[in-house]
């Protein structure tokens, strides 16, 4: 005891002495000796191997690494995946003995309170591997301060509750096992827990390729892993790593000639960090999105804290949809017309998603991934709903058109359909879909900016020039309902997930949605009606291999085939003749611009057969209160912005970089039904004479360019491919009843 009392700071080795000294008594203490060696023999109740953390990786669908996931940093692996050297470094300092005794090593134990004692310091472990196992496996699993605090006690009962796991785990396993776990589950400082993750932390290689000198360090950092924290304590690693090469030439394990060349040789740190969470990933918001879904959806967990324990310990793997190519591009158009921290403090969002699979395959935002009071930051993901990624939405002008007008030609309405555009539109005769009158008799509404009113349009022109007042006309003899009933069936509602309002200017684009979901209703379109939920995720496995559920993209045929067509027809004109002209991408593509209320915001969705996408710009800080009127950005002047003045440019930049190589798709010919009216084109107009009289119209009709890129496909009449400068710009929605600023939440 004397003896003990002179450990000093070798505390809680002398504490295990002494537990080992009065084992026999704790045996012998109210039960007979053949009675405890029974209790001792017998498996424990409650001992398992489950719960050990691991770090959770999200990978792109290319298999590189968008971000981890951890409370603890580690990667378990196999021993075969731990370098030889690095197995008998470990071994030689903590339990050279460990293949030759059981759970407990009496003599080992003995040797090393003399070597320590003589040494005047921790040269040699007093536990055996398995008990260290065994301590970590506890301190691992529990969950409670309580539950920590027992399992580093220095008692008694500690050592003889710790004692009987050793002793079962060395039944249930094998040596080679147990080493492998011990390795895996040992914390080696600065974050770093199990060999691998300790491995790529201080030297940016794998376990398996540690060398000599690289394995003596962490081999000696494991007994105090702070105090002997390289990064942190340089001196007394150093001296530590040199303890443990003299204790492996001692055993004979290494070459002394080869031990005193490594003395000499630096530690050789080239620190690696890894950081948890999506701040630091080269896609954040897309990054944020996967998270958000695995946090939210009952299909990772009952509850947000098991989805949590499940992303943050589970050791997943989460393959994604995320398309580089893609992505990049998005980033690049998106930074460029918008920049990060712009004078104007505008903002922009970007969503892609692939027609037929709903595979999310690019999300930007011009914005870092972080604390809104950071100029150019955000946690706000503007481009998703508020369940991933807490926008409340954005108004989407007229981009909701296109609804209505896949509602009228469901109906059977052909292109040549054709309605008065008043200059003033009084918003009666509506009913929502409980049979309610809705509207405003009040309320006259005009076509403020485009200057279209007084005069019919048919379906084809009425949406290359966006009319306001014809598209209300166009909603009340649709039926409002039909109209909301088709957005519904392409997957919109609010981004706050209630469902969409129901008013008349529906149409004009009232209801705030994300760009995810607006993108993915476009698709719907690129995919002839196939509408698929947008997914992120394809692939989930746990630490094991073992396949999760992930959820589906609930495909499903939401518009017939030939109305798809139709739609697509009639949008392919608004990038060639109409609002945005002069916007084509080089192939076959179709699309739909929007502007709201008093320039709030601008918007555009656009669409190939291959790829979707829906751009929003607006102000994070609230479009009304700060309008795109007059805007001047980062040296740049544009005056008001529509949809087609920076959204339609970003779009068209992501779209040519993102689909530069691949083969052009086209779209499909309109049923023939839809023609019946004729092309619903505007008739030509007669060229005048040198007196200033009109003359005789062009027989054919007019000419198709074939420079265009483009023009309609072949077969597909009607549609001019001359490109020319921007059309009328269309109207911002107007405001009716519930539409105003005060009804209506601002982008936040």
């Amino acid at each position: 005891m004397r003896a003990l009392r002179g450990l000093g700071g070798l505390g809680v080795l002398a504490g295990l002495i002494v537990a080992l000294m009065l084992l026999p008594a704790v045996f012998t203490t109210g039960v007979g000796a053949r009675d405890a060696a029974d209790w001792f023999e017998r498996e424990p109740d409650g001992l398992s191997t489950s719960g050990v953390p691991e770090r959770s990786t999200i990978l792109a669908a290319d298999g590189s690494t968008l971000a981890t996931f951890f409370y603890e940093n580690r990667v378990d692996v196999p021993l075969g995946q731990i370098a030889p050297i690095a197995r008998r470094a470990v071994l030689a300092i903590e339990d050279s003995r460990f293949y030759e005794h059981g759970a407990l090593d009496s003599r080992g134990t003995l040797r090393a309170l003399v070597s320590n004692l003589g040494s005047g310091e921790v040269t040699q472990g007093g536990s055996g591997i398995t008990q260290q196992y065994v301590k970590n496996l506890l301190l691992t699993q529990a969950d409670t301060a309580a539950e920590r605090s027992a399992a580093k006690e220095i008692s008694t009962a500690r050592k003889v509750r710790e004692l009987k796991y050793a002793a079962a785990l060395e039944k249930r396993f094998s040596k080679d096992e147990i080493l492998r776990r011990y390795l895996n589950i040992a914390y080696y400082g600065d974050g770093a827990y199990g060999i691998e993750a300790a491995s790529r932390h201080y030297f940016s290689k794998p376990a398996s390729r540690l060398d000599l000198n690289q394995a003596a360090l962490l081999a000696g950092i494991v007994r105090y892993p702070y105090a002997y924290d390289p990064t942190r304590h340089a001196g007394a690693a150093k001296a530590r790593r040199d303890t443990v090469l003299r204790r492996m030439a001692g055993l004979g394990w290494l070459d002394r000639a080869q031990a005193e060349a490594t003395l000499r040789t630096p530690l050789g740190l080239r620190v690696q960090e890894t950081h948890s969470g999506c701040v630091t990933s080269k896609a954040p918001f897309f990054c944020d999105y996967v998270q958000r879904e695995i946090l939210t959806n009952p299909v990772f967990g009952k509850g947000r804290k098991d989805r949590e324990k499940l992303l943050k310990q589970g050791g997943l793997t989460i393959r994604t949809t995320l398309d580089w190519r893609t992505q990049k591009a998005a980033q690049r158009a998106v930074d460029r017309h918008v920049p990060r921290k712009n004078s104007a403090r505008k903002a922009a969002a970007q969503a892609l998603v692939q027609p037929g699979t709903g595979r999310v395959l690019g999300m930007a935002v011009d914005r870092g991934l972080g604390p809104d009071r950071e100029r150019g930051r955000t946690w706000i993901n503007f481009a998703a709903d508020a369940s991933h990624g807490s926008s409340i939405g954005m108004q989407s002008g007229s981009t909701f058109k296109v609804f209505t007008l896949a509602a009228a030609l469901e109906q059977g309405m052909p292109f040549g359909t054709r309605l008065m555009a008043p200059r003033g539109f009084t918003p009666v005769g509506y009913r929502d879909c409980d049979g309610r009158r809705v509207g405003d008799p009040g309320a006259s509404l005009r076509n403020s900016a485009d200057g279209e009113g007084g005069r019919p349009f048919s379906l084809v022109t009425g949406t290359q020039h966006s009319v306001n007042t014809f598209f209300l006309n166009l909603e009340r003899r649709v039926g409002l309902c039909d109209t909301v009933k088709m957005a519904e069936r392409l997957g919109m509602r609010q981004a706050n997930g209630k469902p969409l309002q129901q008013f008349p200017s529906f149409t004009l684009g009232s209801n705030p949605v994300s760009p995810l979901r607006l993108a993915a209703a476009y698709a719907a379109f690129g995919a002839r009606g196939r509408y698929c939920g947008p997914v992120a995720i394809t692939r989930v496995t746990d630490a094991a291999g073992r396949p999760l559920k992930v959820p589906g993209a609930g495909c499903r045929q939401a518009v017939d085939k030939g109305v798809a067509d139709a739609v697509n027809h009639v949008l392919r004109g608004v990038l060639t003749k109409g609002t945005a002209s002069g916007m084509g991408i080089g192939r076959p593509a179709a699309g739909k611009t929007g502007t709201v209320d008093d320039f709030s915001a601008a918007w555009f969705a656009g669409y190939t057969p291959d790829l979707a996408s829906a751009v929003w710009v607006g102000d994070p800080r609230g479009g009304y209160r700060h309008p795109m009127t007059s805007l001047c950005m980062d040296g740049r002047c544009y005056g008001a912005v529509f949809g087609a003045t920076i959204p339609a440019p970003i779009w068209q930049d992501t779209m040519r970089a993102a689909l530069a190589g691949d083969p052009a798709a086209r779209f499909h010919r309109p049923p023939v039904r839809f023609f019946s009216k004729g092309s619903g084109e505007e008739p030509p107009k007669r060229p005048k004479d040198a007196k200033g009289r009109k003359g005789k119209p062009r027989k054919g009709g007019p000419k198709r360019d074939g420079r265009s890129p483009d023009a309609g496909g072949p077969g597909t009449p009607g549609v001019p491919g001359v490109p020319g400068a921007p059309g009328a710009p269309e109207a911002p929605g107007a405001r009716i009843g519930p539409d105003s600023p005060a009804g209506v939440p601002e982008p936040n």
